[in-house]
């Protein structure tokens, strides 16, 4: 191992245990020992995929639209309400009564693919017997369950307006009752300014901080006016690129070798008509037409969509694993005879990542100010519907039309070949577990027997799900890290592994546990997603062999790996211990195959997963009642 090319070896020893009442263990003898033996030689160690944990995000508890995608406008091109007008504008309200105003959707939009626009019919007037009330009359938007607003930073309000005459329009940041002004500026213009429909930019430094702000548009000119396309954007966002920095510092901590986007189920769509099409997703986002998610039940304006996703991997160093839709959806499917369409619209998608800034499809990625190619280098097609009737067939049309295409891409089939050989070829297979902390604990030895030829699994969805994790346990992540260590051993035929879901909006859960909980304004991590954090190191590492002697073989698990920092040149060796049962164990570990006093000891760190009671989960009050004290 490295330590014979570095001055020392840094010991970073991680348990994982659950704390143990005496009450719980009445005639047991809670003071069991057992040994762990480390077999640290170079003979023993065997390389762990370059590619062993990412992440897998999915547009779902409002993960994009109101989380990771940093706009604070939640229907921003009043298209949520569908194309027929009038329409619901929810969650646009209304500032003054119908004495003072008319609010109404038409179908005016400038822009094509979105033609629903905001219509304000202002009744009153800055003066005279019919004089609008003090602060004028508009509109306002509450963003996603609150906007956060922070003294000092600046904000970006774009907007598209066109009137029947001059306008005034006050746009101002406000409390969520409209009382506290934390930023505002006027738009003044003549009739002629704005006749057409005219973009209008404003800077907005707040002067206060509120995480459930709004944002108000309000005049007291009379007359017809229209808006539409409304954003509000803080202009401190990860690398500039509009994602929100505080959720994707957290992604950064994990440090993936992957991100698997954009589902998931999310994908598929309960009907066809709603799935995510990539095509939909690019371009100027005035222009993007957005689509309504009836899996989880709810509007995007995509503006986080294909184009970002591809750009989020590449700022957070990773590797990009398109998931496309192959024809299907949970309800609905096309035959193999008809699917070359959606065929093209694949190839098309991979031509956008990778195809030259003078291909047709890559130049419009370089019209969005990338001229170099994404690093694509997996697809999956579809989402678990192996199975289906037309899935097999459009598959093959799939398959090979890329490797005809794009030879060197590794494509990834939704059917499960740990146990049985797939009936058709593919370079990955997809594994997805979700269940109960015990069964998961179990799933260690899940990998053990695979074939060791064929295509590798890529475990792109797992967890503890139902009573055992309520919305993110101590016991949840017990029962995956036994999970995860059984991966890192199996890692020959695991190329790849990631948690779902990655992140949920507090006000719209639908669906427990999540690895990252968030609202307009906080976060923090579940246990299972400090978890992960032990396993940041793993992809790429060195497994040594690691054998417990003990009676508790079914409660214990353990595995060591080593690495070396590139930055201090210091070689690191992590041993991992899991006790998933209900005695206390004293453990004696015992490395071999190092040179004599290689060990830095002083430097060395021991870091314990626990708690009180094993159902413990953190929370925006005690964000780290459950966690480990440092994420390497």
């Amino acid at each position: 191992m490295g330590s014979r090319k570095s001055p020392h070896v840094v010991l970073l020893l991680y348990v994982l245990v659950c704390f143990v009442y005496q009450s719980f263990a009445i005639g047991v003898d809670t003071n069991q020992t057992a040994k762990l033996l480390v077999d640290a030689s170079e003979a023993s160690g065997r390389p762990i995929s370059e590619t062993l944990f990412g992440i897998f995000f999915e547009e779902i508890n409002h993960a994009g639209a109101g989380g990771l995608w940093a706009e604070l406008v939640s229907n921003r091109g009043f298209e949520a309400g569908g194309p027929n007008v009038p329409s619901n504008i929810d969650p646009w309200s209304i500032i003054g009564n119908e004495s003072s105003l008319i609010v109404s959707t038409d179908r005016s939009s400038c822009f094509d693919r979105n033609k629903v626009a905001l219509r304000i019919e202002v009744l009153c007037d800055s003066q005279g017997a019919s004089s609008c009330p003090d602060g004028g009359v508009g509109i306002y938007n509450p963003g996603f369950w609150g906007m956060n607003i922070e003294k000092g930073k600046t904000y970006s309000v774009v907007l598209y307006v066109r009137s029947s005459g001059s306008i005034n329009v006050s746009v101002s940041l406000t409390g969520s009752d409209g009382l506290q002004k934390l930023a505002a500026a006027n738009i003044i213009a003549s009739d002629s300014e704005v006749s057409n429909w005219t973009k209008v930019e404003v800077m907005l430094e707040a002067q206060g901080t509120n995480p459930n702000s709004r944002l108000q548009l309000t005049t007291t000119r009379k007359g017809f006016i229209w808006f539409d396309q409304v954003s509000v954007m803080p202009l401190d966002t990860y690398k500039g690129h509009g994602f929100r920095k505080d959720l994707v510092e957290m992604l950064e901590d994990l440090k993936p070798q992957f991100i698997r986007f954009p589902g998931g189920c999310f994908v598929e769509g309960e009907w066809l008509r709603n799935a995510f099409r990539w095509k939909e997703t690019i371009g100027p986002w005035e222009e993007r037409p957005g689509h309504f998610g009836d899996v989880w039940m709810y509007w995007t304006d995509d503006g986080i969509g294909y184009f970002e996703f591809l750009q989020l991997a590449e700022d957070l160093g990773t590797l990009p694993i398109w998931v496309f839709n192959n024809g299907i959806s949970h309800t609905d499917q096309v035959d193999t005879s008809s699917v070359l369409p959606f065929v093209q619209e694949a190839l098309d998608g991979l031509e956008f990542a990778r195809g030259s800034p003078n291909s047709t499809w890559g130049s419009l990625r370089a019209a969005m100010g990338h001229p170099e190619p994404f690093d694509l280098r997996y697809v999956a097609i579809g989402n678990e519907d192996c199975g289906k009737k037309n899935y097999l067939g459009n598959y093959l049309k799939f398959y090979s039309a890329i490797k005809r295409a794009y030879p060197d891409i590794k494509i990834i089939s939704n059917c499960d070949g740990s146990s049985r050989k797939l009936d058709h070829p593919a370079d990955l297979y997809d594994f997805h577990v979700y269940t109960d902390a015990k069964n998961m604990f179990s799933m260690a030895h899940q990998f053990d027997h695979t074939s060791r030829s064929g295509p590798k699994a890529f475990v792109s969805e797992y967890a503890v799900t139902g009573k055992d994790a309520g919305t993110g346990s101590l016991l949840a992540a017990l029962g995956e890290a036994g999970f995860l260590i059984g991966l890192e051993k199996n890692s020959d035929v695991v190329e790849m592994a990631s948690y779902a879901p990655l992140f949920v909006n507090a006000n719209n859960r639908r669906w427990n546990p999540d690895a990252i909980v968030f609202n307009s304004s906080h976060l923090y991590g579940t246990p299972s997603y400090w978890v992960q954090c032990l396993f940041n190191e793993s992809s790429g590492a060195t497994i040594f062999n690691a054998t417990l002697q003990t009676n508790l073989s079914t409660s214990l698990l353990a595995s060591a790996i080593s690495w070396k920092n590139s930055e201090n040149e210091n070689s690191y060796l992590r041993i991992k211990i899991v006790n998933f049962g209900t005695n206390i164990v004293n453990l004696k570990i015992v490395v071999d195959g190092l040179e004599p006093n290689s060990i830095n000891l002083s430097e060395s760190t021991k870091t314990v997963l626990t708690s009180t009671n094993l159902m413990d989960e953190n929370s925006f009050n005690e964000p780290k009642k459950v966690s480990e004290s440092t994420c390497w």
